[in-house]
């Protein structure tokens, strides 16, 4: 008999924890550092993300230098995320829960791809990551602050 699993879906992907990387960042270094060190860390690049995204909010203009940079850095990020989603057994789809804290570098990519997609226009990116977070974890949102 052929054993095809659970047919309600696919198991939710659960990322190994990259300790050098978080335990760096929570020692207050410098994201800069970590990113260039760690590449394939989503959680270096996330800081990194957020941090342009507030810089270029508290610009009058709303398409700026920093807002530009965020989307770069997050979309960064994203790539090197589902690298490791794939390698984990992800296969495009299915849940990538929140309440998993190897899981929040890449969502919070995706909330800051969101994010800055919206601010520079690119209307159907925004979409596409606010499906992705949806897909991910129906919580992602809320949790990164996205309406």
């Amino acid at each position: 008999m052929t054993s095809f699993g659970d047919l309600l879906g696919p198991q939710p992907v659960l990322l190994p924890e990259i300790s050098d990387v978080e335990d760096l960042l929570l020692d207050s270094a410098d994201p800069v550092r970590a990113a260039a060190d760690h590449p394939a860390a989503s959680i270096a690049w996330a800081h990194l993300a957020e941090a342009a995204l507030a810089r270029g909010e508290a610009l009058p203009e709303p398409v700026n230098h920093d807002v530009v940079a965020a989307y770069a850095f997050a979309r960064t990020g994203y790539h090197r995320g589902l690298d490791l989603l794939r390698r984990n057994g992800w296969k495009g789809f299915g849940p990538v829960p929140w309440s998993h804290e190897p899981n929040r570098g890449f969502l919070r990519c995706v909330g800051v791809l969101a994010r800055a997609a919206k601010a520079i226009g690119e209307t159907d990116e925004y979409a596409r990551c606010l499906d992705l977070l949806e897909d991910c974890d129906p919580r992602a949102a809320a949790e990164l602050g996205i309406e």
